[in-house]
């Protein structure tokens, strides 16, 4: 997860600044399904803001299905509707947890995932 950035001097509200580049994460795939968010004390802590601005943006992408709390296991990136979109992106972390514990590139694990995409055989 990027940091948003809070501008001060803007007229759009604080929690309204942080909603929206919280949305912009999800949407451009920067915050994956099912990613988990910084604790609303944390994350306030970062940006300089009251803990109920960053608590009021999550309850709004709460609202619209963006996020989901999960008690005291945090605020999390909801996972997609699609239940195709939803499977693949379990796959994919599932993936990425098995490369980061056996401690391979990243960049080398992404060329062949691309490489099996594309490969003929279908395996």
């Amino acid at each position: 997860m990027m940091i948003p950035t809070i501008d001060p001097e803007s007229a759009v509200p604080p929690f309204e600044q942080l909603r929206v580049q919280l949305l912009e994460q999800v949407q451009s795939g920067a915050l994956a399904w099912g990613a988990k968010l910084p604790t609303v004390r944390h994350l306030a802590d970062d940006l300089g803001l009251a803990a109920g601005t960053v608590a009021r943006s999550y309850r709004e992408l709460e609202q619209d299905g963006i996020i989901e709390t999960r008690g005291r296991n945090g605020s999390f990136v909801a996972w997609s509707r699609d239940e195709a979109e939803r499977q693949a992106q379990e796959a994919a972390s599932t993936y990425v947890a098995r490369i980061r514990a056996i401690g391979f590139d990243p960049v080398r694990a992404l060329a062949m995932v691309r490489a099996s995409l594309q490969s003929n055989s279908g395996s």
